[in-house]
């Protein structure tokens, strides 16, 4: 039996591999996933590692502070204090500021997305592995405020050279430096995953940084030989001021790591979803593949059944096929998995996170994992075609044909029927019931729908096949009528087939719908409640500098400049991002709609509370608010209508300043007053912020775009890994078609004889394949946009408020679904009337 199989294996060599492509392609997602993620793992750990000394004494809420850094800083005694400490060998203080950016030749910031622009004072301290953490491969470290150095790459990138004039524009005091490169450094022994570096001195890093105090916003205690880290940290933590702490460095850096990895996690989960869908779209492929495989069979089964074959032998047999193919896709999936890896780094590293420094990390997880699913998947798939394989009675082996198409068993339809009404019972619990979690019961739903449908779908597809029979007809006469017979001869073979093309079309249907949906509410928002001229903001979301907001407030034509600024927060033990104000001029630009108080009471001791959180609260209760490092009682002096623009609690500007946190800018609403014409005050802004290459200004039409655009891109990257799906469902439309060519040989050939033209039988085929990839359309599209719609309609109280259905986009997937129809056909179209008649007839 085992030679049997490994001969019948060889017999049909390129039909199993293009089964095993579906499995290709799932296992290269999962494969590549885990090896960017492990690589993304080492490079932040050896970050991590190398950027902290032995003990580091740091504000207690370092990572939760604004983007410049905590404003409270350590003196010069408090170094002192912590040199006397036993155990300690040197203390070094440290200047650290975040968004410091680097102007390259073209007059476009270095970087800006991603990774961060990190400005350092510069010292010779020992990381904790004893080693200076940049070393200067070319030049010498900065003196005075006229000198800077920076790190290799950016240098690189930027068109700079030693001696060369750097311009830096910064979200601080000075908005703009420009300072003479007399260093070019290197972190470590690779670099820092795409971050820019700049090196000033330490008078300068402090007159830029910290507003020209004597102070430094962290230090590195060297542990002298042979004391205790441990025993060191904790001695420090009891002499640094109020707010500061102090911790190992090996701590911070676990800590920090794993922080990191957190945060990024969302990378695998999001490639490791679509490969799911891979491999579950694909294994409606190989269970279409080993089915017809088992049909065509059935004389050769019951031949061996009758010769002695028990089941048992004849089910393994047809296993033992699939375990191949399993080995098969999941050896050239690790394959794919290393090249996906490589194009998936590339692609980050264009948008700054550069990990050309490390070299993939191919661990044995990965090989595990991949060999796991792959061969799991496919032996999944492959079971009931291989049970169905071992119920051959040795009877049919006296039979001319050999019972392609089985009954659908009761039993089997009432479980299928019975998930899809499941289904069905979950999306409406979701959409008119549910007060909690709408969207997973509503997303729960669309997944036991999607499986039902699937397996319901030759009761579905028999109508609509007929409809489509209908124009077949009309348009290619006895062509089309037999392309429709040829498309309803075996549904279930038919409908598993369009069923991995509906998976894929569901996904992308429903992903039109909801971001459609949320550019229309973003787009009706921005037209009710954005009543300035311009917005100014930075294009990657960072803050800039307040000057610059003073100096379009001194704009000639400019009534009103209100900014607003984004800080990570701590209430009541919950972390929030927090939105801080002018609530004078703000309400001139975008109304405050109160429930309860006066937006005018806001002041540095007091917080607006949206009302998704007014629940047990009242006007005047305290709460224990911690921004920027400093925990103090706040008074709620008021509860107002959250919206997507107002989704936080408010703060002041002032209350945000007294918090610790620097003043620093996200956006600025521009009102004008009149005096100017409109291009003259364009001309008047724009000329404010020439010098700021981040910063952008935009009337209400551009700052809609500019919201749409992040949609846009998270949609074109979807689309493109569903491309995947629909990839595999095509290779199923090619392996159905180009199979039942083989299933129906003989017929080919006697057709062919009675006078059928090989250009007919090309579009006969060409014409089965557009009615499966369109019943797998129909079905899916519409399913996606129901599913879109009940999203939609569970996310109204997140701001998508107003419904867009993009049938212009649906239009053009289901004309594409007819055109992966004649692309599916090609090869077999083309094998079918290759055939040479005779040798047809007189196939058995």
């Amino acid at each position: 039996m085992l030679r049997s199989t490994f001969k019948a294996l060889l017999a049909r060599k390129l039909r199993l591999l293009m089964s095993a492509m579906a499995i290709i392609l799932g296992v290269g997602f999962v494969a590549g996933s885990l090896i960017f993620t492990d690589t993304l793992g080492r490079t932040f750990d050896g970050i991590m590692e190398g950027t902290v000394g032995d003990v580091v004494v740091q504000s207690e809420n370092a990572l939760m502070m604004g983007p410049t850094g905590p404003s409270t800083t350590l003196a010069p005694a408090d170094l002192d204090t912590l040199r006397a400490l036993d155990g300690v060998e040197r203390v070094d203080g440290n200047i650290d500021a975040l968004g410091v950016f680097v102007v390259g030749e073209n007059g476009n910031v270095v970087g800006g997305q991603g990774a961060p622009a990190l400005a350092f004072n510069h010292n010779d301290a020992p990381n904790q592995l004893g080693e200076e953490v940049l070393s200067y491969e070319e030049g010498a470290p900065p003196q005075g405020d006229s000198e800077v150095a920076i790190d290799v790459t950016t240098a690189e990138r930027a068109g700079l050279s030693l001696g060369d004039e750097a311009q830096l524009v910064t979200s601080g005091e000075y908005p703009e430096i420009r300072a003479k490169v007399v260093g070019l450094v290197q972190f470590g022994e690779g670099g820092m995953a795409g971050a820019s570096i700049a090196i000033f001195d330490t008078p300068t890093a402090q007159k830029y940084f910290l507003g020209g105090q004597d102070g430094y916003t962290s230090a590195w205690v060297t542990t002298a030989e042979g004391a205790s880290q441990e025993d060191v940290a904790a001695a420090a933590a009891d002499v640094v001021p109020e707010g500061f702490g102090a911790e190992t460095g090996k701590k911070i850096a676990d800590e920090s790591a794993d922080q990191i990895q957190e945060a990024l996690g969302f990378i695998t989960t999001f490639l490791l979803v679509f490969a799911g869908i891979a491999l579950f779209v694909g294994s409606f492929l190989i269970i279409n593949t080993f089915s017809i495989l088992v049909a065509q069979r059935g004389r050769e089964l019951a031949m061996l059944r009758a010769i002695g074959a028990t089941r048992g032998q004849i089910t393994r047999s047809v296993l033992v096929e699939a375990l191949v193919v399993g080995l098969i896709g999941s050896v050239l999936g690790l394959v794919v998995g290393v090249l996906l890896a490589v194009v998936i780094r590339t692609l980050f590293a264009t948008i700054g996170l550069d990990m050309s420094g490390t070299g993939l990390v191919f661990s044995p997880r990965t090989v595990l994992a991949s060999f796991a699913v792959g061969i799991l998947v496919t032996l999944l798939a492959a079971y009931v075609p291989a049970r169905r394989a071992g119920r051959v009675a040795p009877v049919e082996a006296m039979r001319e044909t050999s019972g392609a198409n089985p009954e659908s068993h009761p039993v089997r339809f009432a479980l299928e029927l019975a998930l899809f009404v499941l289904g069905v019972l979950a999306f409406a619990y979701g959409l008119f019931l549910a007060e909690d979690r709408e969207v997973w019961w509503v997303g729960g739903g669309t997944v036991g729908m999607l499986l039902g449908l699937a397996f319901l779908s030759p009761l579905l597809g028999k109508p609509l096949i007929h409809s489509l029979g209908w124009l077949y007809r009309r348009a290619f006469g006895s062509v089309g009528r037999m392309a429709e017979q040829n498309a309803v001869r075996n549904p279930g073979r038919t409908a598993a087939t369009a069923s991995a093309l509906m998976i894929g079309m569901t996904l992308v249907a429903l992903m039109g719908v909801v971001s459609a949906s949320t550019k229309a509410s973003i787009d009706k928002q921005i037209e009710e409640q954005f009543l300035a001229d311009y917005a100014v903001s930075n294009a990657i979301g960072q803050p800039f500098s307040a000057k610059v907001t003073e100096q379009i407030a001194q704009t000639p034509g400019v009534a009103a400049a209100s900014p607003v600024r984004y800080a990570p927060a701590e209430i009541e033990g919950r972390r929030f991002f927090v939105t801080a104000i002018d609530p004078e001029s703000f309400a001139e630009v975008a109304p405050i709609q109160m429930i309860e108080g006066q937006s005018t009471d806001l002041d540095t001791d007091s917080v607006l509370v949206p009302d998704d959180e007014h629940s047990g609260r009242s006007v005047g209760d305290a709460l224990t608010v911690e921004v920027g490092g400093t925990s103090r009682e706040m008074a709620i002096a008021g509860f107002f209508k959250k919206t997507p623009s107002l989704g936080g609690f408010l703060f002041s500007l002032d209350g945000f300043e007294k918090s610790g946190l620097p003043p620093a800018d996200n956006l600025v609403y521009v009102v004008a007053d009149g005096s100017q014409s409109t291009e003259e005050l364009r001309s008047g802004l724009e000329d404010v912020i020439k010098d700021q290459p981040l910063v952008t200004l935009k009337d209400q039409e551009g700052y809609a775009a500019e919201q749409r655009q992040s949609i846009n891109q998270l949609l074109y990257l979807i689309y493109g890994l569903l491309a995947m799906a629909i990839v595999i469902a095509i290779l199923g439309i090619v392996n159905t078609l180009g199979l039942s060519v083989m299933e129906r040989t003989r017929e080919i050939g006697l057709l062919r004889a009675v006078g059928l033209g090989r250009g007919q039988l090309r579009r006969m085929v060409r014409l089965e394949a557009i009615a499966i990839a369109l019943l797998g359309a129909v079905l899916g599209i519409s399913l996606g946009v129901v599913s879109g719609v009940a999203i939609q309609r569970s996310l109204v109280d997140d701001g998508i408020t107003d419904l867009a259905i993009p049938w212009g986009q649906l239009v053009v997937f289901l004309v594409l679904a007819g055109v992966i129809g004649v692309l599916a056909a090609v090869w077999p179209a083309w094998r079918a009337s290759r055939m040479k008649v005779l040798d047809a007839i007189s196939t058995e």
